[in-house]
């Protein structure tokens, strides 16, 4: 593993030494800063478990926090998910690229340890065309955002060099996003798509694409009271995800914004 954190300019025509070092930082199991449309990101081979553990590690987070996994083109999505039905797909075609994280079946045959995320992957091709171009080459990243636990996610190459020091070989400054907004994640592991955060993408302009797309916080009529329900019925994977976060507190900025919903609001 490398010792001395190298930072290149990922901006402009010149971006042959910054895809070079970055790709070979990858390769090697390291890991990279590098921009997207909403937060700077720490990214590392999704295929590589030591190299997603560095990532945790880097962070200060456990493995009951999984990192998303950010790709380049809405065709990968068949590539690393199963079973996605008509009315996710629909959301992926408008949205991507853009700040939708969609919670997936994750392809059972994958070879890859992202943490416990119970049989699930969360997906998103950020609007960074440098970006979408460095994971054309070095195929799917795991990424979450370029900040320690608790920390505010950075918006430069600078912030996100203070928290994360050498722990990271590359860093790709892409000057300061203009997003921070966190991503709309919408759990796409049913017929019916159903919000878990709302975020960039609002609840109306999902449905403008999927008009029955659910919300948690809207309640069916029929539905019956949470005591009522059959004893041996079990939540869905990715409510028992979001289950696991506190609700934000008012003045508290999201330091997570384009993770599954176990890592979302607070970062601890």
């Amino acid at each position: 593993m490398r010792c001395v954190s190298e930072r290149f300019d990922f901006t402009g025509d010149e971006l042959a030494p910054a895809y070079r070092a970055a790709v070979d930082a990858i390769e090697a199991g390291d890991l990279v800063v590098l921009p997207t449309d909403t937060v700077y990101g720490i990214a590392a081979d999704a295929f590589k478990a030591d190299a997603v553990q560095r990532l945790l590690d880097a962070k200060g987070r456990g493995r009951d926090m999984p990192p998303p996994v950010l790709i380049s083109v809405v065709e990968s999505l068949d590539a690393l998910a199963t079973d996605v039905p008509e009315a996710g797909r629909k959301l992926c075609e408008k949205f991507w690229p853009g700040p939708l994280t969609v919670i997936c079946h994750a392809q059972g045959s994958l070879m890859w340890d992202l943490g416990e995320t119970l049989g699930t992957v969360a997906l998103r091709v950020p609007d960074h065309e440098n970006t979408r171009e460095l994971l054309s080459r070095t195929g799917p990243l795991a990424v979450s955002s370029a900040n320690k636990s608790g920390r505010t996610a950075a918006l430069d190459v600078y912030d996100a060099e203070e928290q994360l020091g050498d722990s990271v070989a590359v860093y790709l400054d892409g000057d300061a996003v203009t997003g921070g907004e966190t991503s709309t994640i919408v759990d796409i592991t049913t017929d019916t798509p159903r919000v878990v955060r709302l975020g960039a993408i609002t609840l109306a302009q999902l449905r403008e694409v999927v008009p029955e797309v659910a919300a948690d916080d809207e309640k069916p009529a029929e539905e019956k009271p949470a005591d009522e329900k059959p004893a041996d019925e079990k939540p869905t994977e990715a409510v028992a995800e979001a289950s696991k976060e506190e609700p934000p507190k008012a003045d508290e900025k999201p330091t997570d914004p384009d993770v599954r919903p176990a890592d979302q609001g607070h970062d601890s």
